[in-house]
């Protein structure tokens, strides 16, 4: 059985009616002081105009937002996984959201049916069910003792393997890389970014995008770093570490999901097949019926998450130029390391 951690994520510290006991005060106290390291640490970081409004910083290759450092330094002497842990690695706009839910459905089926009335995906996003390392978990000055949680915790991230936390790779946790076609992911980011573009900041032009993504100025980027990190790691182990591809989802879901579901120990049975549970999981987990419940239409962040999950609408956006810049990029790249879109 997975936890639902959304209940035990942190609320406001500053909150006046906040009974947070005196071993928690301390933690908040060592909070402090990463709040002062974070500072000392960005402003001595190479730094570029982001895709939103802030900019983004170069810590051990990759570049994050100010507000990531905090929650991704804490992650790393913090988090202690345990070999009955998910975690969910994926870079931003490459499937995140449907992997999260297929997780969340495949690991709870027993407690909770897919096709029951009041499934949690129905009334929760599914950033809520399974919640990012960096982003959610370890966040607002608090690090949370998650020792008493229950087996199986499933958690994101996008980190890349370079930062995650040491105990991810020293304990039997099992890791799921969904990878994606660069030049999908690139107009997803892009569509992403505009969406969360303040109105009167103008709109992020393709072309700035394109060159920003070339050159590896991107969240989490640089996007094949991040990618071929994962693929190493899966080739390295993989009996730890599942690569799958967002395409590859999208063509065969059921042999995938059956594929992820017996990675993580809970394989389906012929009772289960035979009565259609894989089927229903793929239904309620469908880019179609996630984007038209009403808990994913609310907020512009939640409405973000879906617009068109299709593979290959790139094609709509990208000149000649772009593509043989582009195939010139990754295809080197990812075919030196044996790794194919």
């Amino acid at each position: 059985m997975a936890t639902n951690l959304s209940s035990t994520l942190p609320h406001d510290s500053h909150d006046p009616k906040n009974t947070t006991p005196p071993s928690k005060l301390a933690k908040h106290s060592q909070q402090d002081d990463l709040t002062q390291e974070c500072h000392d640490l960005i402003s001595s970081l190479a730094k570029e105009q982001g895709w939103i409004l802030s900019h983004l910083y170069q810590y051990q290759g990759f570049w994050y937002p100010n507000t990531l450092f905090e929650g991704l330094l804490s992650c790393q002497r913090h988090f202690k996984a345990r070999d009955t842990d998910i975690i969910l690695i994926t870079n931003p706009k490459c499937g995140t959201t449907w992997l999260k839910a297929l997780a969340y459905a495949i690991v709870n089926r027993k407690i909770n049916p897919p096709k029951e009335d009041n499934h949690p995906l129905l009334t929760n996003n599914p950033h809520e069910l399974i919640p990012f390392l960096e982003r959610k978990v370890y966040v607002d000055h608090q690090v949370l003792d998650l020792t008493e949680s229950p087996s199986t915790r499933v958690f994101s991230t996008h980190l890349p393997v370079e930062l995650l936390p040491l105990s991810i790779k020293e304990t039997k946790c099992k890791v799921v890389y969904l990878a994606r076609d660069p030049k999908d992911a690139f107009i997803s980011l892009w569509h992403f970014a505009n969406k969360l573009r303040p109105q009167n900041s103008g709109k992020l032009q393709l072309e700035e995008a394109f060159d920003k993504f070339c050159k590896g100025v991107s969240f989490c980027g640089p996007f094949w770093d991040h990618v071929l990190s994962s693929w190493k790691y899966s080739l390295d182990k993989p009996n730890k570490v599942l690569f799958l591809k967002y395409e590859e989802l999208k063509e065969k879901p059921k042999l995938y999901l059956k594929k992820l579901a017996e990675f993580w120990g809970c394989p389906f049975s012929l009772e289960e097949e035979n009565n259609g549970v894989v089927e229903e999981i793929l239904s309620l987990c469908s880019f179609d019926n996630m984007r038209n419940l009403e808990v994913n239409k609310v907020g512009e962040l939640n409405k973000s998450f879906f617009r068109k999950g299709e593979v290959g609408d790139w094609a709509n956006y990208f000149s000649q130029e772009m593509i043989e810049k582009f195939d010139e990029m990754f295809f080197d790249k990812f075919l030196q390391c044996g790794l194919k879109f």
